[in-house]
Formats: C-alpha cells, structure tokens, sequence
C-alpha cells in the first residue's frame, strides 16, 4: 500500500536498487494510478544522474536513461498495433544488460519475456494506491521473498503483506 507519490517513489528507489542486468517490470494501472512515480523511484535506485528527468515516453514511445544500469522507459499506451513492438526495436532492448520498465505492459501479453517483475498499481482513493508485485521465473520471485521480508520485518499488516505475491 502507498498513501503518496512519495511513498510511491521510494518503493521504487527500493526495486531500482536490487535490480540486476536484464530485468523487465512490467507496469499494469490506470491512467493516474502512479507507474510514472515508481519509474521515477527506480530511476533513482538505478542511480540515474538527479539532473535527468524522468518523464512517461507517451509520445516518443521509449526514453532510455544512464545509470549503474541503462534504463529504458517503454510506455505502450499509444501503441495502436503489436506490430509496432518490432519497429521500434523492444527485442532488442528485452534482451539487453539494463533494465527495462514496460508501463501498459498488457498491450504486449503475448510476448512478454518468461523472467518478468509484474507490478499492478490499483487507486483505492485519490492518494492511496494498492500495489501488487508478482514475479514470474526465479529471479523475480527471488525480489519478490526479499520485498516481502522487508515488509514482514517491519511489521506492516496482513492485508499488506498479500501485496507481495
């Protein structure tokens, strides 16, 4: 659960710094629901220079940002055809040593990789958002145990700790 933007970016700083080479997250919510906040934060926890702003590729599609590891920003909300995935060169990109955060990733269920962070961001009011990390193959389920024994450790409730699945 986060009750801000705030709380929303430091969750992100937290993904952001144990995520290694190669990883995909991929962002499902409404519009508004906060998938820019958390790219922000994990921007931050991949140690993007605090001078480039991270903003949502709506128009441009992709932004890509330096760091301790390349972050590529995908925003897929415009795309209007899956054939489009391929000019614009994601393959490619799913397949590099960055990171790579897929906002509106149901746009492309069928070809999401198998190892994968799905991160679901639902608005329960207008500043507290319900999120729920689920990870498919062993790398993303190994991130999801350790987020959940961070939240276990201090001491968040039931209702919170099924978040992290």
């Amino acid at each position: 659960m986060s009750s801000s933007p705030q709380e929303t970016v430091a969750l992100g700083v937290l993904l952001g710094q144990h995520l290694t080479g190669g990883s995909v997250v991929c962002l499902n919510g409404q519009l508004g629901s906060g998938k820019t906040c958390l790219v922000q934060g994990i921007a931050r926890g991949l140690e993007v220079p605090k001078d480039l702003y991270v903003t949502s590729p709506s128009y441009s599609l992709i932004n890509e940002y330096p760091g301790r590891l390349r972050l590529f920003h995908v925003d897929l909300y415009r795309l209007d055809d899956l054939g489009e995935l391929e000019d614009l060169g994601l393959e490619e990109i799913l397949g590099a040593d960055g990171v790579t955060v897929v906002e509106w990733a149901e746009r492309m269920a069928g070809t999401l990789p198998d190892e994968r962070l799905s991160v679901s961001i639902s608005m329960v009011t207008d500043q507290r958002r319900a999120i729920v990390l689920t990870g498919y193959g062993p790398e993303a389920l190994g991130l999801v145990g350790l987020f959940k024994r961070m939240i276990y450790s201090r001491g968040k409730s039931d209702k919170e700790r099924a978040l992290w699945r």
